[in-house]
């Protein structure tokens, strides 16, 4: 490959050709394939390749702890998990339709790796989502509240496909911290955008941590709408460990 063409295929960024032309056009000189059949074979394998990198791309920004599959939970060993239930999720039908799903089970039954497993299936499938634990949320909430930034970030969030809040539960919140997440859910709501919770509590307890009631009514109102809340009593999967 000549440095005309080198240079030709960097500024137009196709990446994987730059890498794997020479031995492209060794191949099409030994195969004589027609124009158009080598053009498709090029063009596919560069088109593969950015499918790869937005993939990457989308996984990091999603901030996901780990890339927990749905193939490598461990079902066996969790009967109260709903395999069927979770199957269908990854199904992904409930992103297009803006279906919230809630898991509700003790500690370590395995509810975060469910709802990681579903977010990556999302990201797989082009969808643009974020990984969130429940207390950093609530702190970036508080934080944007000194610098007035709270409108920016309820936008950043309200647009994702997806979003995964984990470990909702007891946590010591103040008034305008509850007001920020309500009104998160409402315009997620309003946009038919998909929220995924995992959470120890059940949905009476909501009221002991977010405070106002009429306001966590109407919350749970909005969340349980278009819902599938999936209870996970079993035991937990961290004393197998080991």
């Amino acid at each position: 490959m000549d440095d005309d063409l080198q240079e030709l295929l960097k500024n137009l960024k196709l990446r994987r050709l730059s890498k794997i032309m020479t031995e492209e056009l060794a191949w099409a000189e030994a195969n004589s394939p027609s124009y158009s059949d080598f053009l498709r074979r090029i063009l596919r394998k560069e088109r593969i390749a950015q499918q790869e990198r937005f993939l990457e791309y989308r996984v990091r920004r999603a901030k996901l702890p780990e890339r927990w599959s749905l193939g490598t939970y461990p079902w066996d060993l969790q009967p109260g998990a709903d395999k069927r239930a979770i199957e269908q999720l990854a199904e992904l039908d409930f992103v297009a339709a803006g279906r919230n799903v809630v898991w509700i089970g003790d500690t370590g039954v395995g509810k975060t790796g469910l709802a990681s497993a579903v977010l990556l299936k999302a990201l797989h499938h082009g969808y643009r989502g974020l990984f969130v634990k429940a207390q950093d949320l609530f702190d970036e909430m508080y934080t944007t509240l000194a610098d007035r930034s709270s409108r920016k970030l309820l936008n950043n969030l309200v647009r994702l496909d997806v979003l995964l809040i984990d470990e909702l539960g007891y946590l010591n919140l103040r008034p305008e911290q509850s007001n920020i997440f309500f009104k998160l859910m409402e315009e997620r709501y309003a946009g038919r955008k998909a929220t995924l919770i995992t959470t120890n509590l059940d949905y009476d307890d909501w009221y002991g941590f977010l405070g106002n009631k009429e306001m966590v009514k109407a919350l749970l109102d909005r969340l349980r709408h278009r819902c599938l809340t999936l209870r996970i009593d079993g035991p937990s999967l961290r004393t197998r460990e080991g």
